[in-house]
């Protein structure tokens, strides 16, 4: 189960930030795998089924969007977990950068 939070910072190594930057960040990491998954579903999907969808979406009836996905994509949830593993790797990659720029880190 994908779970965005605090234990999720700390596996990548950034459970020492400040509590403002990682709110900040775990937000980020949810509006990115979100994107991320929209976008290579939306290259899935047929014109019919891309309008369907964003009417959910424009609605923002997301009980509504995921029974649509679990029915029409039944390989959601691998898209989801495909995106996060990547997603994740880049943040722990970068995570050294990102504690460098933290604003409670002082400069050299």
């Amino acid at each position: 189960m994908i779970q965005i939070n605090d234990n999720l910072l700390k596996e990548v190594g950034l459970g020492d930030l400040p509590q403002e930057e990682r709110a900040a960040l775990l937000n980020h990491i949810y509006e990115t795998l979100e994107l991320r998954v929209g976008m290579r579903l939306a290259e899935q999907m047929n014109e019919s089924q891309f309008d369907e969808f964003e009417q959910f979406f424009q609605s923002k009836d997301d009980k509504g969007a995921y029974n649509w996905l679990q029915t029409n994509f039944p390989n959601y949830k691998d898209v989801v977990q495909e995106e996060f593993d990547k997603l994740k790797k880049e943040v722990a990659g970068d995570s050294a950068k990102i504690l460098s720029a933290s604003t409670d880190q002082p400069s050299n």
